[in-house]
C-alpha cells in the first residue's frame, strides 16, 4: 500500500536547519529557498549540511514558503537512506492502509474517524476505529525516524529522538481508554526502511519509556511497520518486532 506524491519532488541540497520548522535549500543550479520542515523533533542525523534532500513544491497560494521538505538521507556505512520526514503523512499512510485492510491486527472495523476528541485532556485521537460488534478502537499514529548506528541500539528504529512531555500524555490517555473498556493501539511507522526491529530511546526520554511501560501493563497495545520511501511515494511495508 502506497501513498503517492501529488507530483514529482525535486531534489535539492540542505544548507542548515534552523527554527525546528525552517530549512535553507540549494537547488542544483544554485539557486537558494527557504523550505517548511514538517517535523517538530530532533531530527537526530537527518540535518547534516550538504546531504542530499527532496522537496515538494507548495501549491497553496496562502502559504509563506515555495517548498516543503520531505525527504532527509542519511549514510550509514557510505549507503544513503531515504528517510521521510514529514510527520504529517504518518496518519494518511495508515489511514490507508487500515483502509486497505493490509495491517491484520487493525481488520474488521466498520467505520475509521480522523482527529476525534476524546479523553479528559482535551485530546484528538488521530484514528478512531468503530464496529457494532466490539469495543471502539482508538489508534495513536507516531512517526518515526530515528536511527543510531552507533547508539545502544544500531539496527533499530527508536522513539523518540527528543524529550516529549505530549507524547508521554498521549500514551496516559491510551491507558484510560482501555481502563474504560476500549481498545487502544500506539502505532509507531518507521518512515525509513533499514532497520530490524523497534526499540524505545529510552536514553533520551526515560520519562516517556517510563509512559509506555504503564500504558502496556495498563493493555495498551503496541504496532510498528516500516516504509519503502521514494520520491514517487511512501509504501507500508512490514510489521517490525518490538524489543522494548
Amino acid at each position: 500500500m502506497s501513498l503517492k506524491y501529488p507530483e514529482p519532488l525535486v531534489e535539492a541540497r540542505l544548507l542548515r536547519r534552523y527554527k525546528r520548522f525552517l530549512a535553507d535549500i540549494r537547488f542544483g543550479g544554485g539557486d537558494e529557498d527557504v523550505a517548511h520542515c514538517g517535523n517538530p523533533g530532533s531530527m537526530m542525523g537527518l540535518a547534516e549540511p550538504g546531504s542530499p534532500i527532496w522537496v515538494s513544491a507548495n501549491r497553496n497560494p496562502t502559504a509563506k514558503l515555495n517548498w516543503r521538505w520531505e525527504i532527509a538521507t542519511q549514510s550509514i556505512d557510505g549507503v544513503p537512506v531515504s528517510v521521510g520526514i514529514n510527520t504529517n503523512l504518518a496518519n494518511r499512510v495508515v489511514e490507508d492502509a487500515v483502509t486497505r485492510r493490509a495491517i491484520p491486527a487493525l481488520g474488521g472495523y466498520d467505520t475509521l474517524r480522523r482527529e476525534v476528541k476524546y479523553g479528559s485532556r482535551n485530546s484528538r485521537i488521530d484514528l478512531l476505529l468503530t464496529d457494532p460488534e466490539r469495543s471502539d478502537c482508538y489508534v495513536e499514529v507516531k512517526s518515526v525516524t530515528l536511527r543510531r548506528p552507533d547508539g545502544p541500539n544500531p539496527d533499530a528504529a527508536e522513539f523518540p529522538d527528543a524529550r516529549t512531555e505530549r507524547g508521554a500524555k498521549h500514551l496516559a490517555e491510551l491507558a484510560d481508554i482501555v481502563r474504560a473498556g476500549g481498545r487502544a493501539v500506539m502505532f509507531y511507522l518507521v518512515q525509513r526502511g533499514d532497520c530490524a526491529h523497534f526499540s524505545l530511546a529510552s536514553d533520551i526520554d526515560p520519562a516517556y519509556a517510563a509512559a509506555f511501560a504503564d500504558a502496556r501493563d495498563a493493555g495498551v497495545e503496541a504496532l510498528c511497520y516500516d516504509c519503502a520511501v521514494t520520491p514517487h511515494g511512501i509504501e507500508l511495508k512490514s510489521a517490525l518486532p518490538l524489543r522494548i
